[in-house]
């Protein structure tokens, strides 16, 4: 089963949100209905950056690294893919 590690953002170089699923389509709707406390609070809705893996521990060790890097590498790893911190929730794959 493919694992998604993602980053959704309140707004261009805003507040973030670092996260893994199995269904990133689902999640994504879950964090923009509320279902998060952190999302919510401060109004975290666009999907800014993601990939897949094909195995779990790997997506794993990958979230938590990216979660303790310093917050200019994850602005750069945003703005390497994604320079304008568009909604990229079309580009999930079915």
């Amino acid at each position: 089963m493919v694992q998604f590690v993602y980053i959704m953002a309140s707004r261009h170089c805003g507040a973030i949100y670092i996260g893994r699923t199995g269904n990133l389509a689902a999640r994504v709707e879950a964090h923009r209905a509320g279902a998060s406390v952190h999302t919510a609070k401060y109004r975290i809705r666009t999907l800014v950056w993601f990939e897949c893996h094909e195995d779990f521990a790997e997506s794993l060790q990958r979230e938590r690294a990216i979660k303790r890097w310093p917050r200019a590498w994850k602005n750069a790893l945003i703005a390497e893919h994604n320079p304008n911190w568009q909604d990229v929730t079309a580009h999930i794959p079915v």
